[in-house]
Parts: structure tokens; sequence; C-alpha cells
């Protein structure tokens, strides 16, 4: 039996609400370059296939976007869903073979190749690999209008992408149809599964907010991810 084909599926459903633009924060720019082209072009040689999950809405401006930044890899556009379990679902659809799947928020474009390749062969062994960090604030939960401190050490912050064996996260969405779920990493909790947790990177940050734009740009300047 050949080698296991590694896929990419990108989730790109961001409104850019929080953003205060409005202009979705995937194709906002970064050193002058869309947010969504730092992050595809992370994958590039390093998965078989890159599958795109776009609004069908955004789908004509992609496009005007590759041909004016001459953006030319070859890229599996598909269409998502109303909810990133949905977008999700649609882009697992798309594909029809086994393979070991790397699911990643189009808006985390400072992901290192190291980590995306470590994380693909961390999942080939043991099923999943879920990038995480741990929380280095203090923390506190909230009860109606009561708070309290909450060990800090039992908490991480999870990241993308998220990488599974097809089979296993084929499986778990399909088993929790109709449920909405933050990460996929959840979907496989849902379904009963063990969690490999891998150190992700500090740097591997969410753009959710404008500051986020200045953050991008300030370690892309300063260093080689």
């Amino acid at each position: 039996m050949g080698a296991l084909k590694n896929f990419a599926i990108i989730v790109a459903g961001g409104s850019g609400v929080r953003m205060g633009s409005g202009i979705p924060k995937q194709f906002l720019p970064i050193n002058g370059i869309p947010v969504l082209f730092h992050t595809i072009r992370k994958f590039e040689g390093i998965v078989d296939e890159i599958i795109l999950v776009l609004p069908a809405s955004h789908f004509t401006y992609w496009n005007e976007l590759c041909e004016k930044y001459s953006f030319k890899l070859n890229i599996r556009l598909v269409e998502g869903g109303d909810s990133r379990t949905k977008s999700v679902i649609h882009g697992l659809n798309a594909i029809k073979e086994a393979g070991i799947i790397a699911i990643h928020d189009a808006v985390r474009p400072l992901v290192s190749r190291k980590l995306i390749s470590y994380l693909l062969k961390e999942a080939e062994l043991h099923g999943n690999a879920i990038p995480a960090i741990p929380v280095r604030d203090s923390l506190r939960k909230k009860n109606g209008d009561q708070n309290t401190a909450v060990n800090r050490s039992e908490y991480f912050s999870v990241q993308t992408p998220q990488c599974f064996q097809y089979q296993i996260i084929k499986t778990g969405y399909e088993n929790c149809y109709g449920r909405d779920f933050s990460d996929d990493a959840s979907v496989i909790d849902y379904g009963g599964g063990k969690i490999n947790l891998v150190e992700g990177e500090i740097s591997n940050i969410k753009i959710t907010f404008r500051e986020d734009i200045l953050f991008a740009e300030a370690l892309l300047n300063a260093t080689e991810m």
C-alpha cells in the first residue's frame, strides 16, 4: 500500500464584523498580501491537495484577488455552509480517499511549515494531532455575579491546523450531525475519542481584531516563518 495522501481544508468563512471592516478578515492585507494567500502558501508542497472552503458569495472576489496578485496555486474551491461545522463537512465531502486531513482556520497565516509537517506525521501515528499552548494569563471563572480563580496550569489554548486520519474525522462529523462545534477536536471529544495534544506555537495567532494585523506584520518582518 502506498503512502497516505495529505490534504488541507482551509476554512474561510469570517465576515470581518469584529475587525470593524467591510472586507472579510481573510482578505485583508498583511504586508500588502491578503491574509488568505499567506495561509495557503504555508501548505504548498507539504500537502497533496488544498481545499479552500468559502461562502459562495465570496467566489467572485476570490477569483478577482487571484488575478490581481497573480496567485496561481492549484486550489479546489468548495462552497461553505452557514456555520464552521457545516463548512468543514463540505470540505470533507470533497475528499474521496483515505489520507491525513489538516483542518485550518484561514486567518492563522503565521503557522510554521515545520509545525504543519509535524502535526500531519503525529496524526498518521496517533489518529489525530491538535496543537495547543499553555494559558499564560491568570484565569477567573465567572458564575452570575460571582467569580473565582482557577488553576491555569490545567488549561490550554487550542490552535489549528488540527490533523486527523480521514475516516476518524469523517465518521466523527457524521455521528454528530445537526450539532455545531467551535473546533474539530470537540467533534472527536463528543464521540468519546482521545485527543492527542501537540505543542503549538505562540506566534500562530488568529487574526480577529485590527491590532492582530499589526502584530502579524511585525512578526513577519522580524522573522522568517
